[in-house]
């Protein structure tokens, strides 16, 4: 009796935590989002600078770290050129599309032989198109509006930095416990570094190729899509799909085709749009199931169904930034879960394989057969 009121109660505790936690992180996502989005950033420049310092023997740490900040904010600021360039050139060319795409509804409406085809104005001026586009702006303003609170946040971060040891140092005075602190932040951070370093090189490269290819095929304003694809590649799994989908749609709706499409108008729009898809699809699906792989390593044992989960919950917690995190959050939520014997079920949940620290690692926590063994 007192065995099951013992239990039950832990089980109370811990609903009431969780519901806590979410509560939490919900109502605080105004503060918490952005400085989660200064941490990765600030991950991702010390990343790179990692890299500058190993492939340099003559750059010291602190000129990799400038040189670093400099190339990342660099990149950042050129990224937001680029897209307002291109949402301009795409503004230029508003009318054409839009008689572009009120043609495919109305031949769509003659295919199902049902009439008053709407046009494109007045399905997005509806009451549910309002609704959508109203969520989308909100969503990217607040984004916009935290820019400059996120950068004041990496750069306290990098003035912050020398001092963590002093710091780390005096919260555990006990060797054994500094030790295993310092042993599981390290764990955190080099996996959380890799993945979003790994991410960022494998986007980029997946940019570079959907760009030439769309040169080559003969999209209008191909630089656009792909910075848009390279923005897109870090959402976990939904992002890549989205990826593929974009310029396949645009090319759809373009309102002057190459010269080499086969067939007549309207079906060489679809021939023309269906080998956009499959050539953007060819480079996220090679690059993503092959090399990426190899290249992450174990940074991010999740399995694949947690990787959705996580995309959607953390997506409801905090919006866009939350979509971008939801993997190396979760990957951080496995890591600290797996240090404990109450919580180490949670992380093998978590994990792809069964074993949150990683193959080759030996578990902490022995079977319970073996050990009456």
């Amino acid at each position: 009796m007192g065995v099951g009121m013992d239990r039950a109660s832990k089980v109370g505790i811990w609903i009431i935590a969780t519901g806590v936690i979410i509560t939490f992180l919900y109502y605080g996502r105004g503060i918490l989002a952005p400085f989660a989005l200064a941490v990765f950033l600030f991950l991702v420049i010390e990343g790179f600078a990692s890299v500058i310092d190993n492939w340099s023997r003559s750059i010291k740490i602190g000129l990799a770290r400038a040189i670093a900040i400099l190339s990342v904010l660099g990149g950042f600021f050129g990224f937001l050129a680029l897209m307002a360039n291109g949402i301009a050139e795409f503004g230029r060319d508003g009318g054409e599309y839009e008689t572009r795409i009120n043609d495919m509804i109305g031949d769509a409406y003659g295919a199902l032989h049902m009439s008053n085809a709407p046009t494109l104005q007045e399905l997005l001026f509806n009451e549910t198109g309002q609704r959508f586009f109203a969520t989308i702006a909100n969503a990217t303003g607040d984004l916009s509006g935290d820019l400059v609170l996120i950068l004041i946040y990496v750069a306290f971060l990098f003035f912050a930095q020398s001092s963590w040891t002093r710091k780390l140092d005096n919260i555990f005075p006990g060797f054994e416990t500094r030790h295993q602190v310092r042993k599981i932040g390290d764990e955190a951070r080099q996996s959380i570094e890799v993945y979003l370093w790994t991410q960022t090189v494998i986007s980029a490269l997946i940019t570079v190729l959907t760009y030439v290819s769309l040169l080559a095929l003969g999209v209008k304003n191909a630089l656009f899509l792909s910075a848009l694809i390279f923005v897109l590649n870090y959402i976990p799994t939904v992002g890549s799909i989205i990826a593929a989908l974009v310029p396949p749609l645009f090319a759809l709706v373009q309102p002057d085709l190459p010269a080499w499409v086969p067939g007549a108008p309207p079906q060489d729009s679809y021939i023309y749009a269906a080998i956009v898809f499959a050539m953007v699809s060819f480079w996220q699906f090679s690059i993503g199931n092959f090399l990426q792989p190899r290249m992450m390593g174990e940074s991010l044992n999740l399995s694949a169904l947690v990787v959705l989960l996580s995309l959607a919950i953390w997506g409801a917690l905090w919006g866009i930034p939350g979509m971008f995190l939801s993997a190396p959050l979760t990957v951080l939520m496995m890591i600290l879960f797996a240090q404990s014997p109450s919580t180490r079920w949670i992380a093998i949940l978590l994990s792809a394989d069964g074993n949150p620290q990683g193959k080759g690692v030996k578990p902490d926590v022995e079977d319970s057969s073996e050990a009456a063994l």
